[in-house]
């Protein structure tokens, strides 16, 4: 039968991985729906060249103008406009399979209803588990949902462990750790003292994977690492001192899983996220991504160095969050999310990111979390204190 696929966060890197490969398979993927926040232009030619047929745009004054958009371009696709319409096209009866690749925390609300309504979840948006860890992973277990991961390192670790017939791992059989990669960003190597010049442009080139802004300014301060711990313990069932972070430059291996007989087995290709996207759109079988196959003979050397938490302090905050609980990584996500932001416009220097975030999870005690009202309560809470440190000139270089 043929899946019926919602792509939220279709104009992003990983939505527009997604088209890629549903369009390689067309006898067993339908594009039902695609969303995006505000790019209208974008949304519409994709919308109208995959034959989606509801358009959903969380900026719903832009609304309009995309059904405007999708008439001159030939379609007929229904137009949504707002959170409730991301909400609507996520459980819509017949989509089947829902790629949560919204950034940040505005993905949260639809791919949790997309979890209530017994959707089959690819879950890119790391930040679902981030922020609501124990909620998400409730509503996950209560409606029986496959919960596949993206990542590429959580697919991987996925890849190289024993898996039950929901796709959710099954647990930790044999598990001694589990060991994430990550490349080091741009400024793996940079002196330190030189940081604080950094332009966004320079954060955003990142040496081996082609990504947003966003994830790429994480991927720059290791925070993209430090939301992997956290999601890897929710994905996984492993707790904080069990996940390992390892330098890996290259970007071949995408991690790996250590057992207790001392077997390491790891998930290995070229740094496409098409690889993952397939592997999860199909499981469990396998298709073809349009991805080169990896040749050992052109791969060089493989590198593994252990991290710097002095270089990379978001590692040792991720930590922390993790081990209080609660709401403190919500709290994590949001300053971050805002610190992020701030250094794109240009309101704060990049040696000072990590700065907001500290202040903000110092500021904030972690509290109890039973529902989504809580989870976007410390959401809220986060931004503000996070905004308020930017505001009164934290990080401002002296």
């Amino acid at each position: 039968m043929t899946q019926g696929i919602c792509i939220l966060g279709a104009t992003g890197s990983i939505g527009r991985s997604t088209l890629d490969v549903v369009a390689r398979h067309p006898d067993r993927f339908r594009v039902i729906a695609v969303s995006a926040h505000s790019q209208v232009e974008e949304l519409a030619q994709l919308c109208a060249a995959s034959g989606a047929d509801y358009a959903a745009i969380a900026d719903a004054s832009r609304a309009a103008a995309l059904r405007v958009r999708l008439r001159e371009l030939g379609s007929n696709a229904s137009v949504l406009g707002g959170p409730a319409g991301l909400l609507e096209v996520a459980t819509l009866e017949r989509v089947d399979t829902v790629m949560a690749a919204i950034v940040g925390a505005a993905g949260l609300p639809p791919t949790l209803a997309a979890a209530a309504a017994g959707k089959r979840i690819l879950l890119a948006n790391k930040e679902a588990l981030v922020m609501a860890g124990a909620v998400f992973m409730e509503v996950v277990r209560k409606n029986n949902v496959v919960l596949l991961p993206i990542d590429s390192e959580h697919n991987a670790i996925f890849q190289c462990m024993p898996a039950s017939d929901s796709g959710m791992a099954s647990g930790r059989r044999g598990i001694r750790r589990i060991l994430l990669t990550g490349s080091g960003g741009p400024f793996r190597e940079r002196s330190l003292r030189d940081l604080s010049g950094v332009t966004p442009d320079e954060a955003c080139a990142h040496p081996t994977w082609a990504m947003g802004r966003k994830i790429s300014i994480d991927s720059a301060t290791m925070m993209n690492k430090g939301l992997e711990i956290i999601e890897a313990h929710w994905l996984f069932d492993v707790p904080g001192e069990s996940i390992q972070v390892v330098i890996h430059p290259q970007s071949v291996v995408h991690s790996m899983v250590q057992y207790v007989d001392g077997s390491v087995i790891a998930q290995m290709g070229n740094p496409d996220m098409r690889t993952p996207i397939a592997q999860a759109l199909a499981y469990p079988e396998r298709i073809d991504a349009g991805v080169d196959a990896l040749n050992f003979f052109d791969l060089g050397a493989l590198t593994f160095e252990a991290p710097d938490f002095e270089r990379f302090p978001a590692l040792s905050l991720a930590y922390e969050a993790l081990a209080q609980g609660g709401s403190a990584p919500a709290i994590m996500n949001a300053a971050n999310e805002v610190a992020v932001a701030a250094f794109l416009c240009g309101e704060l220097p990049f040696s000072e990111v990590i700065n907001v975030i500290e202040e903000a999870m110092q500021a904030l005690p972690s509290t109890k979390m039973t529902g989504l009202a809580d989870v976007m309560e410390a959401d809220a809470r986060g931004r503000q204190v996070a905004r308020r440190a930017i505001d009164r000139g934290v990080g401002k270089a002296a």
